[in-house]
Parts: structure tokens; sequence; C-alpha cells
């Protein structure tokens, strides 16, 4: 190596860096560096053109440190943008993005469903199936939500009962145990609460937490359902219930009833009751007129027929079950649950055996397949 011509070399590639506009602290740097390089590399490699190859490397080693010290200065700036240390504020941006996916130029159905998926992170096939639509009729109503809101400004919040729709609806799906939202959906609602004086969001956490209290034991330890009639009382949480028995008698006197606080007064007969023998159906079929009449839902509508069945006989129940349409989800497996009810173990068999066929879930399908077998082995006895 020719240290001589290094040392010649080296005040006119630190010129070329200049002109090109280096500053000369950060050209002489990067001059250097190319030195270092052509001590290591010229020996084994040796180069035609040392000075061009000198302020080639010399360019690219200043170009690559601007970059670098460019990127840390806005990591710098970053940091220096970033919150002081210590606790969370009790209020995160979470809720408020729920609130702006429910954009007043949407209808209320197609804001939930834009924001269980855009912010709830619920799949369409999950929120069809919230809705009782076909997954392509989803797809198709998400669609054309994104395509109104392209180019609005989201500077203009929805209301609160298009939100609560979409928490109670999160809130659903966690609790159904294929995505565990209920936790997340419980948190924001209480948020909610905190912040908005209204029965109805009152009602939703108090749904919400009569309903979590008996999610230890709504599966076995292998995972099946247990039905509510077979749970173990015990497992259910006794704080969440008295929590939401207090918050549901707080908003009921009010009186501003609404559907959700309908829905929490039932969930409260059910952990009221020491046994399932004791619940007192004839005024859980009470709710369910109120709540029918507030929703005209027809899963309510199913519900109440369990319902009847409980409070008045399963022949009761199966009338009530048959101004249904028989497409409704689940219609068989309440249909397969009345008529064993009734004493008749060959209809309920083979009800549960299609239900199972239809079920959402393969926790459900299994638990209606092990119904029909459990009336299929009694009757082959």
């Amino acid at each position: 190596m020719d240290a001589a011509l290094l040392r010649s070399l080296t005040p006119s590639v630190l010129a070329v860096l200049v002109r090109r506009g280096a500053d000369f602290a950060a050209a002489e740097d990067a001059v250097q560096d190319a030195l270092v390089e052509a001590v290591r590399g010229w020996p084994a490699d040796p180069v035609r053109d040392p000075k061009g190859w000198l302020v080639t490397v010399a360019w690219r080693r200043f170009l690559d440190a601007t970059r670098s010290d460019t990127a840390r200065r806005r990591r710098e700036h970053l940091v220096d943008e970033e919150p002081a240390p210590g606790p969370a504020p009790a209020v995160d941006d979470t809720l408020q993005l729920y609130f702006l996916c429910a954009h007043p130029s949407l209808t209320p159905s197609s804001a939930v469903a834009l924001t269980l998926r855009a912010v709830g992170g619920l799949t369409t096939r999950q929120i069809a199936r919230a809705y009782l639509v076909p997954e392509a009729t989803m797809a198709q109503r998400i669609s054309r939500a994104k395509r109104t809101v392209s180019g609005v400004r989201f500077d203009r919040p929805g209301d609160v009962a298009t939100v609560l729709r979409v928490l109670y609806l999160v809130f659903n799906e966690g609790y159904s145990g294929d995505v565990d939202l209920a936790a997340e959906a419980i948190r924001l609602t209480r948020q909610l609460a905190a912040s908005i004086d209204h029965p109805e969001v009152a009602g939703l956490l108090a749904l919400m937490l009569l309903h979590h209290a008996r999610r230890a034991a709504r599966t076995a330890p292998d995972g099946s359902l247990v039905p509510l009639a077979e749970q173990d009382r015990g497992r259910w949480d006794t704080g969440a219930i008295a929590e939401g028995v207090a918050i549901l008698q707080a908003a009921l006197a009010r009186d501003r009833l609404g559907e959700f606080q309908a829905q929490a007064a039932i969930a409260a007969l059910h952990a009221d009751a020491p046994t399932a023998e004791e619940t007192d159906w004839v005024q859980i079929v009470e709710w369910y007129d109120e709540l029918a009449g507030l929703t005209d839902s027809p899963v309510v509508r199913l519900n109440r027929a369990v319902a009847v069945g409980e409070a008045d006989g399963p022949r009761a129940g199966l009338a009530a079950l048959a101004a249904l349409d028989a497409a409704l989800p689940r219609h068989t497996a309440v249909a397969a649950y009345l008529h064993e009810r009734d004493g008749d173990p060959a209809t309920a068999a083979r009800l549960y055996a299609e239900a199972a066929r239809k079920a959402p879930d393969l926790a459900e399908r299994d638990h209606l397949m092990r119904q029909a077998a459990r009336l299929n082995a009694r009757r082959s006895r």
C-alpha cells in the first residue's frame, strides 16, 4: 500500500465532497473512512482509479452518516414527544375510536358493522352471524360503509346508541369463547359509564357483569359446554353479580327502560336463583315481553319461548315456538329441548342431531350431539 499516494489524494477527495455539498467536518470523517477501507482492501484487490474509488466510497459514507444522523434526530424528536412516564390516562383512544367509526353519515347498522370489523377485530363471518345474515350480505354492507366514509372527515362522533350496540356485540363474541374480547368490552363500557350518565350505558354494563360472572362455570374441564341449569353456581363470581345488580337497580329506578336494562333484569333473575329449579320463570317471561316490545327481535322471541316452556309447560313453549321462523338460528335446538321436556325423546333426539349439523361452532355442535346420543342410548335400553 502506497501511503504517500493516499496522503496526496486526500485533499482533492475532500474538496470533491465539499463541492458536492458536504460540510467540512462530515466530509473529513467520510474521507477518513474511505482511506481506512482502502488500506484494508487495496492490497488484495488493487483499483485502477484510486481517486475515483476514494471519492465514490467517501461520498457513500457521507450519505450513510447523514441518513443515520437524520434518523437519530428524528428518533430523538419522537422521544421528546412521548408522554412522561407514569400511570396511563383514565380514558384511552379506543373508546373515542368507537365513536368516530360510528359516523353520522352511516346508518346505525352499517356503522356497527364497520366498527366491529375495523376496530373490534371481528371477522365478516362473525359479524354476519351476530346479525343473522349471510356472510356475503355482510361483506357487501361493510364495503358500502367503507365507500360511504371514504374521504369524509372523522370529526363528528356517532351517537351513544350505536356505540352501545358495538360494545354489546363485541362482548357477545368474546363471551362465546370464539374470540376473547369480553374483558375489553367490559373495560370500555366502564369508561363510557364513568363519562356518560345514561341508564342504558349502566344497563349494558350490568348485563356484561352478570353474564361474565358465570363464565367460569360455562365450560367443563374438557372444554364442553355446560348448560345454565347444570352449572356449578358456586363457581359464579358473586362480587360481579352484586355489582351488576346494584348498577341495574340504580338504572331501573330512573324509569327509562331500554333493551339492555331489560336483558340485565333477566340475567339478574337467573343469578339470584339459588338453584335452577328456584328460577322465577314467570317474572322472566314478563321481562321477555318487555324486551320483545322494545326490540321486536326474533332472537328475543325464541328465548321467550324457552322461558314460556319453563313457566307454563313445554306445550306452551312449543306453541310460542311455532309462531317463529323455523330457519332462525338455534330454533331446532330449542324445539329439541321442549320436545324432550314434553316426553318425546325420539323427536328430541332427531332434532338435537339436526341442530348439531347447523351449530355455528364446534363446542355447541358437540354439546348437541351428546344430547342426541344420550336420548338415543336411553331409548335403546
